[in-house]
């Protein structure tokens, strides 16, 4: 299998979507598909975690999880991983900067 560059859900449980799909469920992490990680670390086969190659891992740190969505909890290191440094986007403004 080709390792490939956008990242893929890897969660510890799964539903069944309203069309007979299966979805993530649970505890989700960014999956790598071609890798035995997530790409916080954690072994898929030693932490029991499913793969869903089909689901992009498209979460946000803005997202808010209520009690309605399957997942769980979405994991804050594979959220810093897949959203990477953005260019030309700074989060801090500099006041009255030094002549």
């Amino acid at each position: 299998m080709r390792i490939s560059s956008t990242p893929a859900v890897a969660a510890s449980s799964e539903v069944a979507g309203e069309d007979g799909v299966r979805r993530p469920g649970g505890e989700v992490h960014a999956w790598l598909p071609g890798q035995n990680q997530t790409v916080c670390g954690l072994q898929l086969s030693r932490t029991r975690l499913r793969r869903f190659p089909h689901v992009p891992f498209d979460y946000s740190s803005t997202d808010v999880l209520t009690a309605a969505d399957p997942e769980g909890w979405v994991c804050p290191r594979c959220l810093a991983a897949s959203q990477g440094r953005r260019r030309d986007e700074k989060n801090w403004v500099r006041h009255a900067p030094r002549p």
